[in-house]
């Protein structure tokens, strides 16, 4: 038996619905994208701000109920963007902040939890793109 969450198939937690994930998709994105270190990041990517809430809001969907709304491989934009250290910190920061204020304690962890990870896999794929050799700084604390 393990204590990882994520071993676990099904949905992340059993009182999780979509307006939850909506709530929370739609609140982070309005705050990041004012915030002075991932802002100007996410400015610059994004064309159609309603487009991509909803396609993260899919992403989330599909991570947390396992409903497969999301069908895109979201690894290769992030693989094009100008990102840093600070800037998964940054998105972390927010995210887990906003899931707290949002959620009850056991969907913001499970939220969380996944967030780190996620986190984890992209900027590991990051400094693997530059020839470096990257270790999960975010789902080991």
């Amino acid at each position: 038996m393990t204590d990882n969450p994520l071993a676990n198939p099904g949905i992340a937690h059993p009182d999780l619905d979509e307006a939850t994930i909506s709530l929370l998709i739609r609140t982070f994105y309005s705050r990041a994208r004012l915030d002075d270190v991932i802002g100007p990041v996410f400015e610059a990517a994004v064309d159609d701000w309603d487009d991509h809430i909803g396609k993260i809001s899919d992403f989330w969907s599909s991570v947390m109920l396992r409903t497969g709304r999301y069908g895109g491989r979201p690894m290769r934009p992030h693989l094009i963007l100008p990102l840093e250290s600070k800037h998964f910190d940054r998105w972390l920061e927010l995210f887990e902040a906003t899931a707290r204020e949002l959620c009850p304690p056991a969907i913001a962890q499970a939220f969380i939890i996944r967030a780190r990870r996620i986190a984890d896999s992209f900027e590991m794929a990051r400094a693997s793109q530059r020839g470096e050799i990257g270790v999960p700084r975010h789902s080991t604390r």
